[in-house]
């Protein structure tokens, strides 16, 4: 835990001076810098009082007792100190002087106690307001601040108000190191988990500061895998003889065609299924997790495989449209039927929901408007969780800007215009004729013109 400093500093309020002349002795405490004063009911002559010491320095009897009852005071304010360190408590000055004085009657709230008390709650609330997925995660939490209380402190338990910054760190070290939990797995049972106990603690004023003030928390970006579609038809062609993994795998593909959720399958029943004013049946069912409504199309796909187990006895007894396994157990059965339908990647029953937004709907074509309503979330923000650009999705998309410049637009042939030079001559310089030239030309042209 954090090191305390704590002073203990006796004083007279020389202010406060009484018909004999003495003053009040005062007591205060400092620990970490902040302070707390109160009175001991202990009198002196202001001139005997020796600040240094803390002190009277006079030679009288009276002047030994009080000397006397100071030190008493001390040592009993020092015992409480180091009690409260022994029990893990926080220290604070009015809080030491409280405890002195016998103000502070209440035992302290320890963590695990609040813990416990918020579980079994949640145990009441399951399927009733809270998930009882969310109820076994608060348990996990709870199990492993116990067992790091246990390797880092020694102790049962703890109080509250004794969790500050460092517990948080060290607690989230432990999580990555000893329980081999990945970073986003920490994170959430530290920040959402355990903070949720924190967060009680403040609101009941059990704890004054918020030892998460300066964390910050970021989740990693993951990539969850999907199948595309050819590895969902090389899923639903595959003929197995197990029914154990038939079943399994007719409750992923209606996963793969639907987007429900695993709990959301596990709990369908027949009033889920209604028809439109066309005709046509769609699945409509609050989440189980978020409560919000989906609205989903039945595809074929999907209502072959509820056709295929209209008399099952399972779903017969139950009341429900499919023999579902656990989430543990389907998941162990998936990656037997991956392996048989030769894919490689790791999936798991929430692959199905994945696979829906991205190859159903988004590859092709359906708007993530759509497709937010269909897997039941508020907005679109939760769904681009689930999509994803695909190749093909690219390639049709790229081959409509490849047809405008495959083919070039035509252009007139080009005339090419030759120009040849004229070839040069030799220029021949005529004289210009004389005026008697002239009138001698005119009046030959008259006479051949027959005119006088």
């Amino acid at each position: 835990m954090e090191r305390v400093t704590f002073k203990i500093l006796f004083f007279v309020q020389k202010t406060r001076v009484a018909k004999n002349g003495e003053v009040p002795v005062l007591l205060r405490i400092t620990v970490n810098g902040q302070r707390a004063v109160t009175s001991v009911n202990l009198k002196v002559d202001p001139v005997k009082w020796n600040t240094v010491a803390g002190k009277s320095i006079g030679n009288t009897r009276e002047d030994d007792e009080l000397n006397a009852r100071i030190d008493t005071i001390r040592v009993r304010v020092m015992q409480v100190h180091r009690q409260m360190e022994l029990d893990g408590e926080t220290i604070t000055a009015q809080g030491v002087i409280d405890r002195y004085l016998g103000r502070d009657t209440k035992p302290a709230v320890m963590l695990l106690e609040l813990f416990r008390e918020h579980n079994e709650k949640c145990h009441k609330l399951s399927g009733n307001g809270m998930a009882p997925g969310t109820v076994e995660r608060y348990e996990t939490s709870y199990k492993h601040t116990a067992d790091f209380l246990r390797l880092t402190y020694n102790r049962d338990d703890i109080p509250v108000a004794s969790v500050d910054h460092k517990f948080i760190t060290d607690y989230e070290f432990y999580l990555r190191t000893e329980r081999k939990c990945s970073h986003n797995t920490a994170v959430k049972y530290v920040k959402n988990n355990f903070g949720k106990i924190i967060r009680i603690a403040i609101a009941n004023g059990y704890i004054t500061k918020n030892p998460f003030a300066n964390i910050k928390y970021r989740l990693d970006d993951v990539d969850r895998d999907f199948l595309e579609d050819h590895e969902i038809r090389a899923m639903m062609d595959k003929k197995i003889g197990i029914e154990r993994l038939a079943q399994v795998r007719d409750a992923f593909v209606f996963c793969c065609f639907t987007g429900l959720a695993f709990s959301d399958i596990k709990g369908l029943k027949p009033e889920h299924i209604v028809r439109d004013n066309n005709g046509a049946l769609w699945i409509r069912k609050k989440r189980q997790k978020t409560g919000n409504m989906c609205n989903i199309p039945l595809l074929d796909p999907a209502r072959e495989i509820l056709e295929r187990y209209e008399d099952h006895p399972i779903c017969l007894k139950n009341g429900v449209l499919l023999p579902v396994v656990s989430n543990q157990k389907m998941n162990a059965y998936l990656s037997e039927i991956a392996d048989i339908c030769g894919i490689t990647k790791k999936i798991s029953s929430h692959t199905g929901r994945h696979s829906f937004a991205t190859s159903v709907a988004l590859a092709n074509g359906v708007s993530i408007e759509n497709v937010a309503k269909m897997l039941g979330h508020s907005d679109t923000k939760m769904t681009r969780h689930y999509a994803r650009v695909l190749d093909k999705s690219i390639m049709r998309d790229m081959e409509v800007v490849n047809g405008m410049f495959a083919k070039p637009l035509a252009v007139p042939p080009k005339v090419t215009v030759s120009y040849t030079a004229p070839t040069p001559t030799t220029a021949k310089i005529i004289p210009m004729p004389t005026m008697a030239q002239r009138s001698k030309v005119s009046a030959v042209n008259q006479l051949k013109a027959g005119r006088p």
